[in-house]
């Protein structure tokens, strides 16, 4: 199937409000059916139809979205490391542990960013700069 018409069929089954959203955030329209949805919100769909490793996405709660939050059950279905969703397999659906807190959040990953982690050296550098002297002409 041609892109063109592929994004025509996804428009017509995912709708004009749904896929302005997914063209404004990942670039593509996609419509699938709903496998279910985790504690921070982010709702998981899946389309075989789809080419292969393109069948399985995430919509993200928050317009800011990364990676570090889908939760491991999640993750391992989006991989293709388990054929069953979370929602389907109570093995891998996430439980709080006693030493958690109650509520749900993640810790952001802040590579690039300004809360990064720099390390920064105590010892003084073996390498000098070299600064350079002009000389006045005479």
């Amino acid at each position: 199937m041609s892109y063109i018409t592929r994004t025509l069929t996804n428009l017509w089954k995912a709708g004009l409000k749904d896929s302005w959203r997914q063209m404004n955030y990942i670039g593509d329209t996609k419509a699938g059916t709903l496998i279910g949805s985790d504690r921070f919100g982010n709702k998981y769909y899946e389309n075989n139809e789809e080419l292969p490793l393109r069948t399985r996405w995430v919509d993200y709660k928050l317009h800011d979205f990364d990676a570090s939050q889908i939760e491991p059950g999640w993750h391992a279905w989006m991989s293709y490391a388990v054929d069953k969703a979370p929602s389907q397999d109570p093995s891998i659906s996430y439980q709080r542990r006693p030493w958690e807190d109650r509520d749900a959040k993640t810790i952001p990953n802040y590579t690039l960013g300004r809360g990064a982690y720099t390390p920064y050296s105590t010892t003084k550098s073996k390498i000098a700069m070299w600064e350079p002297v002009a000389a006045e002409r005479k």
